[in-house]
């Protein structure tokens, strides 16, 4: 064991419903949740799919950003969604492993923040003058960086898009580009509660700020264009 890691977990499975292949530490986290969770739902997890069964839904991606935490960068988390029975996404945690940062969605209550292990939470506070945005999977999309960078929009890519939603309240805009996949979204855009969200097949855009929501757009139309010559 190193830094708490076992050596076991850096160990590759197979291809997990999500698509990704899972690692062993995905699969130990899955069977965590699968075991204190299992009474409230069904859950449908990123690695095995659909486990058990009940009238709630139960979205996990038992480790959100898997290849940070293997690699020992600290920005990695988990993130839970409850869709009750009558369909309505009513409650998300997603937690910072890395740091210990806890934000939670409960019915007609606002959104918190805490820290894991502690009772204390206070509502999530905004920053508005944040300088940053957070561009997930940036790497794929040459086109949009270089735009983005025309624009003055300056990001940073860390690679957890759960987690850079849940922090949508204090950066300047949190982008994503690519295939939408519920297990990366459920939670994380459920905390979202208050701001500009765009939401499209191959995008999602949040941000506090309306304008630089319809900026970012144009630029990913504008890439499309330039992507198709």
């Amino acid at each position: 064991m190193q830094n708490d890691f076992q050596e076991e977990w850096f160990d590759k499975t197979v291809a997990g419903a999500g698509g990704d292949v899972s690692s062993k530490l995905d699969l130990f986290a899955e069977s965590v949740f699968v075991k204190h969770l299992s009474s409230f739902g069904y859950i449908e997890s990123e690695e095995s799919g659909i486990i058990g069964e009940g009238d709630a839904q139960i979205i996990l991606d038992p480790i959100d950003g898997s290849s940070n935490a293997l690699s020992h960068f600290p920005y990695y988390g988990t993130s839970v969604a409850r869709v009750n029975a009558q369909g309505i996404l009513d409650a998300a945690v997603v937690c910072n492993l890395a740091n210990g940062d806890v934000f939670i969605k409960t019915p007609g209550k606002p959104l918190l923040q805490g820290r894991l292990f502690s009772d204390v939470f206070h509502a999530v506070t905004s920053v508005p003058h944040a300088e940053i945005g957070l561009f997930e999977k940036a790497y794929a999309h040459p086109e949009v960086i270089g735009l983005l960078d025309e624009s003055g929009l300056k990001f940073r890519a860390p690679g957890a898009i759960a987690l850079s939603l849940a922090y949508a309240h204090t950066v300047n805009f949190v982008l994503f580009v690519g295939t939408f996949r519920i297990y990366d979204f459920a939670a994380g855009l459920a905390l979202c509660e208050g701001l500009e969200v765009i939401v499209e097949q191959d995008y999602v855009i949040v941000s506090k700020n309306k304008p630089v929501a319809m900026q970012i757009e144009t630029i990913l139309k504008a890439a499309k264009s330039l992507e198709e010559g």
